[in-house]
């Protein structure tokens, strides 16, 4: 049975809604009329490049900095003007900023003490904690004896241990190396979903986004570009930069053919949709990069470059001819001005495969 954060009334404590929220940095506006809501119990990642605002945006809503302009509500109370302290928001944050001379127990507990929480109250609340982390045998050591992901646990366990309904991780895994990420991101997700906390997490790796939330909020130049569950942001890409940041490799984007009645189009094609075969396009192999699982083909077609991500391994030499294609429903169209996707034009499946690879110009 999954416990809320906050009591009986947890589901009010813990949304989060963040409402036209702008950051002015002197003529700079590193956020730029902000809004998303964050629902009780959900995990909300914010998501972009660096430089995006996404950091700028999670430090407002923890009051680590002052709104230029727009509301914080958290629970359904104004936050806005309040400080940190008064939020009822716990923060994890990229450098762990453990105590090196306290214990693990005295580094989890440290908040509690520093608020006067009764021992009895703080003891029982370490044995939780300890135990959800797997800890126990860890609490007499210093960090300097621990593990990255042993770190990273404690400075989780420091924020959760204050049962707040609200947690707040900026690019808490980003100083760990790929299968601890990998671990720890299993770990945040249970841990949240257990303890129903409502949690803003920030990053700028779309792994994370798309294997942990419930919702992403991608970013850009200090605005949101989208804001979609991970299935929808992948699915149906808002823009062209949503497009090629979500996906690995990026979205193929190549201008629509003047003479198909499709002028002033993009075209957008996923590597994973991109079939080798016998029929399509002619184009010229680049490299060919085997990952294990499946191989990414780069090809030259025309001036233009085209990707590939295809099952198992595809021993492709470079310079040789091969041909691609995709299924019409499998296209993307986005305005080639704004860079908009358009969902008024769809690919008949009436028009065969080949047809829809010679639109591209």
């Amino acid at each position: 049975m999954t416990t809320r954060a906050g009591g009986s009334n947890g589901d009010a404590v813990s949304q989060i809604s963040v409402q036209n929220v702008s950051k002015l940095w002197g003529a700079t506006r590193a956020v730029d009329g902000v809004s998303f809501e964050a629902a009780a119990a959900s995990l909300l990642v914010l998501l972009g490049p660096s430089g995006c605002g996404k950091s700028t945006t999670l430090r407002l809503i923890a009051g680590l900095e002052q709104v230029s302009g727009g509301r914080i509500v958290i629970g359904g109370n104004d936050v806005t003007a309040l400080p940190p302290a008064r939020r009822r928001i716990a923060m994890v944050f990229q450098s762990y900023a453990l105590f090196p001379h306290l214990t693990v127990a005295e580094n989890i507990l440290f908040g509690l003490r520093v608020r006067k929480v009764p021992a009895a109250d703080r003891a029982r609340r370490l044995t939780r904690v300890a135990s959800l982390l797997g800890l126990d045998a860890l609490l007499a050591r210093k960090p300097s004896q621990l593990s990255g992901g042993q770190q990273q646990r404690v400075a989780l366990g420091r924020a959760i241990i204050a049962e707040t309904p609200v947690c707040l991780m900026d690019e808490p895994l980003s100083n760990l190396d790929a299968q601890l990420r990998a671990e720890m991101r299993r770990e945040i997700r249970a841990l949240q979903q257990k303890l129903g906390i409502t949690m803003v997490y920030v990053t700028h790796d779309q792994t994370e986004a798309m294997s942990m939330a419930d919702q992403v909020i991608l970013m850009r130049e200090g605005r949101v570009e989208q804001a979609a569950a991970p299935d929808q942001i992948y699915a149906r890409p808002a823009t062209i930069f949503a497009a090629r940041f979500i996906g690995t490799p990026p979205m193929n984007i190549l201008p629509a053919a003047a003479d198909t009645g499709s002028a002033g189009l993009l075209l957008g094609i996923r590597p994973e949709d991109v079939i080798l075969g016998d029929i399509g396009i002619p184009a010229r192999v680049e490299s060919a990069e085997f990952l294990g699982a499946d191989t990414v083909v780069t090809c030259a077609y025309g001036a233009k470059t085209l990707t590939a991500r295809v099952p198992g391994k595809a021993t492709l030499a470079p310079g040789i001819v091969i041909h691609l294609r995709w299924r019409p429903e499998n296209l993307h169209f986005f305005d080639a001005a704004s860079g908009v996707r358009r969902d008024d034009i769809h690919a008949s499946s009436t028009n065969d495969e080949m047809s829809f690879a010679q639109t591209f110009a």
